[in-house]
């Protein structure tokens, strides 16, 4: 049940000039917490209003004691939380644009070839596969791997690529390049 923790004898003034004797309350919550609230009754009478919640403690004394220390400006505050409550709009149903997140700034960092990839695999491959594989295959793994990142023919991480062969290197692009 709630109670009353503290009194106050300062008048609280609202912007438009209504005088509000305000009042401290709590009550226990059933995992035994304390929640706080200002209350403001019309000096000139009118219903009263109370703020939100202001405090959670996590006793009865600790609750009074946080009551006890409110200063008149905080209670104006509090008042004019009680006057204008948040306003708690509905969501709409609005699309989402991507199916997924970015990617991590890592697998972006995996997409900067150190060194810039020395052929075109797409420009190769217009004089048909067998040129393409056999110009693949005269380069080195690294050149491969700057290929496959420049181009971004592979999601796997440039360290995977590294530890790829030449041939697996060969294949992957080969492969990437027929897909597209």
């Amino acid at each position: 049940m709630a109670e009353v923790l503290a009194e106050f004898s300062d008048v609280v003034v609202s912007p438009t000039g209504k005088r509000f004797r305000a009042q401290a309350c709590g009550r226990p919550t059933a995992d035994g917490l304390w929640h706080g609230w200002i209350e403001f009754v019309p000096i000139d009478g009118g219903r009263a209003k109370r703020s939100p919640r202001e405090t959670t403690q996590p006793n009865r004394l600790d609750a009074i004691y946080w009551a006890t220390g409110l200063t008149s400006v905080y209670l104006e505050g509090a008042l004019q939380r009680a006057l204008s409550p948040p306003i708690v709009r509905q969501p709409h149903a609005a699309v989402s644009i991507f199916d997924a997140p970015a990617p991590h700034l890592a697998a972006d960092l995996r997409r900067v070839a150190a060194e810039p990839a020395i052929l075109d695999p797409f420009a190769a491959s217009e004089k048909g596969d067998v040129l393409l594989r056999k110009q693949l295959n005269a380069l080195s793994a690294r050149h491969l791997v700057n290929i496959v990142v420049a181009f971004d023919l592979s999601d796997e991480p440039r360290t995977a690529l590294n530890r790829k062969s030449a041939g697996e290197l060969v294949d992957l692009i080969a492969s990437a390049v027929a897909r597209r």
